[in-house]
C-alpha cells in the first residue's frame, strides 16, 4: 500500500512567477468559473453568502451599506468562504475611496476639486497613504477612483469629482493619489475612460463631441501620465459615446488606444450599467447578449451588472471566442496575484481598526482642506479682527451645513462634518456675538425668509454669507441637490434666491465676506464687484468649518489656488485658460458691457471672471532672478521667491508654456510645471522647476507625436494671467 502526497498546486506556490501561476491556474478552471471571474457581486451577510455565490468565486465584490466594523466581520467571513471553494480563488473587494473609504465611520477627507485646489500632491499621496490603511483594516483591496474627467463643461454635475480644468494638473494630483493608495497595497482604478466630462449641454452621460486630434492631446493625456508614473492596476470604462462611438463597446479606444498606446496592462472594469446601455441607452446592440460580445471584444473584463451572465451559453453556443473569456480572466487573475490575494490567508492583516478615523488622519483632514481653500478677493478685511469686529452675522444655507459632495457615506452631514457656524462660534471667543439666521434654501425660489437676515444682520459689524450648492448623493437621500452625479444645471446662477439675499444684505451697508462653499465653479459677476472678501472652499469634508473658520480668523494663511476657472455668466461658457486663440481673442475686441456695447460678446467680455490658477494670500511673494534653460531633453526654470509680508506663507510657483507658431492650433498656454513652497515672513526660497522636452509635443494629422522645433514661450507666475515670459529655442 502507498499514500500519495498532496502536490501544492503551482498557482499556489508564491515561488512561481505570477504569469506561470495564472496559466496554471486558468488550465484548471472550467468555462462557468472563468465567466464568474468576470462578474461583480454585493457583499451582502453572511446569510447570503450560498445565494449569491453558491459556492463558486467571483471576480469583485462592493460594498458601501454597512459600518466599517460591521463591514470588516463581514469580509473575514468572505475570505474564509472563498478559500473553501473548489480552486480557492479570492475575491477583489472594492469601495468608492474618492475622499476617504465610503465606509461608514471613516475619515472623510476634502472632496477631489478641493484635492486639486491645493496644487500639493505630496499632500495627496499622504492622504490616499492614509486612506489605504483605513481599507486595508477593513479588507478592501481596490477604490474605483480617482477620477481623470476634465472640468470644461461646467454645467456637468460631476466637476466635484475632478481635479479640475487642467490635464497637467489633473495628472500630477491623480498620479500622487494612485501611488499613495497602490504603494500601501490598495488597488488604483483610474475613470472613466475615455473624455468622459464634457457631455453634450452638460448632461450627464451624453455624447461627448471631438475628433482624433483633440482625443491625443486633450483627453487622454491624464490617463497617459498616470500609467506612465502610477501604473493602476485596473481602468474604469465610461458611459458615454466619443465622437458618435460608445466606448465601452469600442475595441479601437479600449484596446487599441488604451492597452496598445498607452501601455496599460490591468484589467477594465465597465462603469455601472456600462454595458447593458449599449442596448438600452446607445442602441449599437439590439440585446443585452449582444451588448456582452461588443463589451468583451472591445476590452471589457469585467461587467459590474449582469451581461456578463450570458457569456457561458454564448460560448457553447459559438457566438463568443472561449479566447476573449481567456484574456479577459488572465487579466483580473493577474491582479489577484499582484494584489498577493492568493498569498495572504486573510487572517494575517497588519492593519488595525484603531486607524479608522484616527485623531492623526482627522489632523491629516483638517489639513488637506486647509490648503485647499482659495482667498479670490480681498479688500483688507481679511483676515477679520474680532477686536474690531465683535457682532458677527452668519447668514446663508451652506453657513451651517456641512457639504460632503458625493461618494461620501454619512446619512446626515453634519453629525460628523464641522459647520463653518459650529466652528466660528468655537474659535471666536467670549467677546464676540455671533448671530445666525439662514435667509433661504439652497435651491428653493422661497423668498420669505431674507427678511429674517436682513434683520439679523443688521446691528452687526460684518456679514459672513455662506452660499453655494449642495450634492447630497450616493449615501444620503438626494432631494433637492443642485451638484453631484446626474444632477446637472442649465444655468450657473446662483440657484435658488442667495443672489437675492446677498443683494439685500449689501443694502444695509456692512462689510460682507462671501464664503463659497461648492461642487463646482457659478456665474458670480455681483460677487466680484460687491463682496469685500470672496472665499471659495469645495467641499472639503468633515473639517470643512474649521478649516473655513481659521483661514477667515487669520488661523491658517490661505494658499489654494483655482483649479476651475469662474464664467462671468451661463453663455461664457465653455470657460478655461487654455483655448485656442482664435476661441477668444480677435483683431484686438475684448467684449462690452451693458453701459457699453461692443464686438463679440456685446454686453461682456469672453474671459473667465477668475481664471485658472488665481488665489490671494495674507502675505506677498516676490519673483527675482528667474532663469530658464534648456539643458538637453530638459527645460529647467530657476528663481527666488521672497515673501516680503509678515506672515509666513505658501506660494504656488507655475510654469506656462506657449508654441507661437505651430502645424495645428495649441492652446495660448499650457500648464507644464509647478510648485508649492512654504516661505517663512522675510525670507526667501530658491525654486527649480523640471520640464521634460518631450512635454511640448503634440498628436498631429499624420497620426504621430512630435516636438516641432522652434521658438517656445515660458511663462512663470502666480497664476495663469500672471506670467512673466522667456523665449526658448528646440
Amino acid at each position: 500500500m502507498s499514500v500519495t502526497a498532496e502536490v501544492t498546486p503551482l498557482y499556489k506556490n508564491k515561488n512561481y512567477n505570477v504569469d506561470d501561476r495564472v496559466e496554471d491556474l486558468l488550465s484548471r478552471m472550467t468555462l462557468e468559473e472563468k465567466v464568474l471571474q468576470l462578474q461583480n457581486r454585493a457583499l451582502g451577510g453572511p446569510d447570503s453568502f450560498d445565494y449569491n455565490f453558491g459556492g463558486k468565486s467571483v471576480g469583485t465584490i462592493h460594498e458601501m451599506n454597512t459600518s466599517a466594523y460591521e463591514c470588516k466581520a463581514r469580509i473575514d467571513t468572505l475570505n474564509s468562504y472563498m478559500r473553501n471553494t473548489r480552486l480557492g480563488i479570492p475575491v477583489i473587494i472594492c469601495v468608492e475611496g474618492i475622499q476617504g473609504i465610503l465606509q461608514d465611520s471613516c475619515t472623510l477627507f476634502p472632496h477631489a476639486l478641493a484635492q486639486g485646489s491645493t496644487f500639493n500632491p505630496d499632500l495627496i499621496y499622504r492622504m490616499t497613504e492614509a486612506c489605504a490603511a483605513e481599507a486595508q483594516a477593513i479588507g478592501h483591496r481596490q477604490v474605483l477612483s480617482p477620477v481623470l474627467d476634465i472640468a470644461r463643461e461646467l454645467r456637468w454635475g460631476r466637476i466635484e469629482e475632478t481635479y479640475g480644468e487642467d490635464p497637467f494638473l489633473i495628472s500630477e494630483i491623480a498620479s500622487a493619489f494612485v501611488n499613495g493608495y497602490q504603494e500601501n497595497g490598495v488597488a488604483c482604478m483610474p475613470k472613466h475612460f475615455v473624455a468622459h466630462g464634457s457631455p453634450t449641454g452638460g448632461l450627464n452621460c451624453a455624447s461627448v463631441p471631438g475628433g482624433t486630434l483633440e482625443l491625443h492631446n486633450l483627453y487622454l493625456y491624464p490617463f497617459r501620465k498616470v500609467i506612465e508614473k502610477s501604473s493602476p492596476l485596473a481602468i474604469m470604462s465610461c458611459y458615454s459615446a466619443y465622437d458618435g462611438v460608445p466606448v465601452t463597446g469600442s475595441r479601437y479606444y479600449m484596446t487599441d488606444i488604451l492597452r496598445g498606446e498607452l501601455g496599460f496592462d490591468g484589467y477594465v472594469y465597465s462603469d455601472w450599467g456600462s454595458v447593458e446601455r449599449l442596448n438600452n441607452f446607445h442602441h449599437t446592440a439590439a440585446s443585452n447578449e449582444e451588448a456582452a460580445r461588443q463589451a468583451l471584444y472591445a476590452g471589457i473584463d469585467l461587467d459590474i451588472d449582469d451581461c456578463y451572465k450570458s457569456l457561458v451559453d454564448q460560448v457553447n453556443q459559438g457566438l463568443v471566442d472561449v479566447e476573449l473569456v481567456d484574456e479577459a480572466v488572465r487579466r483580473i487573475l493577474k491582479t489577484k496575484f499582484r494584489l498577493g490575494l492568493f498569498d495572504n490567508p486573510g487572517n494575517s492583516n497588519p492593519y488595525d481598526m484603531t486607524l479608522i478615523h484616527s485623531p492623526q488622519h482627522i489632523a491629516l483632514a483638517k489639513e488637506v482642506a486647509d490648503e485647499s481653500v482659495i482667498l479670490l478677493e480681498n479688500n483688507g478685511i481679511l483676515p477679520l479682527d474680532l477686536n474690531k469686529y465683535k457682532n458677527i452675522a452668519v447668514v446663508g444655507p451652506n453657513a451651517d451645513y456641512a457639504v460632503m459632495g458625493d461618494y461620501s457615506w454619512v446619512q446626515n452631514d453634519n453629525n460628523i462634518g464641522v459647520t463653518l457656524l459650529q466652528a466660528l462660534k468655537e474659535k471666536g471667543g467670549k467677546d464676540v456675538h455671533i448671530r445666525y439666521e439662514e435667509g433661504c434654501d439652497w435651491w428653493s425660489q422661497d423668498d420669505s425668509n431674507i427678511h429674517k437676515a436682513i434683520e439679523t444682520a443688521r446691528d452687526a459689524d460684518v456679514i459672513i454669507a455662506a452660499v453655494g450648492t449642495r450634492s447630497t448623493y450616493l449615501a444620503r437621500n438626494p432631494k433637492h441637490t443642485t451638484a453631484g452625479e446626474g444632477f446637472d444645471l442649465s444655468s450657473l446662477e446662483l440657484p435658488g434666491q442667495q443672489l437675492k439675499l446677498l443683494q439685500e444684505l449689501k443694502k444695509l451697508n456692512k462689510p460682507i465676506i462671501v464664503a463659497f462653499i461648492s461642487g463646482k465653479p457659478l456665474a458670480l459677476p455681483w460677487v466680484k464687484d460687491n463682496a469685500d472678501a470672496f472665499l471659495v472652499q469645495w467641499y472639503a469634508g468633515e473639517q470643512q468649518g474649521n478649516s473655513l473658520a481659521d483661514v477667515i480668523l487669520g488661523n491658517v494663511n490661505p494658499s489654494g489656488r483655482l483649479n476651475v476657472s469662474f464664467p462671468r455668466s451661463t453663455g461664457n461658457l465653455p470657460c478655461f485658460y487654455n483655448y485656442y486663440p482664435t476661441d477668444k481673442e480677435y483683431a484686438g475686441d475684448h467684449g462690452g458691457s451693458l453701459e457699453n456695447p461692443a464686438n463679440r460678446y456685446i454686453f461682456e467680455k469672453p474671459y473667465a471672471l477668475w481664471p485658472f490658477g488665481s488665489g490671494l494670500s495674507y502675505t506677498d511673494f516676490e519673483y527675482s532672478n528667474e532663469k530658464v534653460n534648456v539643458n538637453g531633453d530638459m527645460i529647467n526654470v530657476t528663481l527666488d521667491v521672497k515673501n516680503t509680508g509678515a506672515r509666513d506663507g505658501k506660494d504656488v510657483v507655475q510654469v506656462y508654456v506657449s508654441d507661437p507658431v505651430s502645424s495645428i492650433l495649441t492652446p495660448v498656454k499650457q500648464l507644464k510645471g509647478f510648485k508649492k513652497v512654504n516661505v517663512p515672513a522675510g525670507d526667501t526660497v530658491n525654486v527649480s522647476i523640471d520640464i521634460p522636452v518631450d512635454e511640448l509635443k503634440m498628436y498631429v494629422p499624420d497620426g504621430k507625436y512630435k516636438v516641432e522645433p522652434g521658438e517656445y514661450i515660458i511663462g512663470i507666475g502666480s497664476s495663469s494671467d500672471q506670467t512673466k515670459s522667456f523665449s526658448i529655442t528646440i
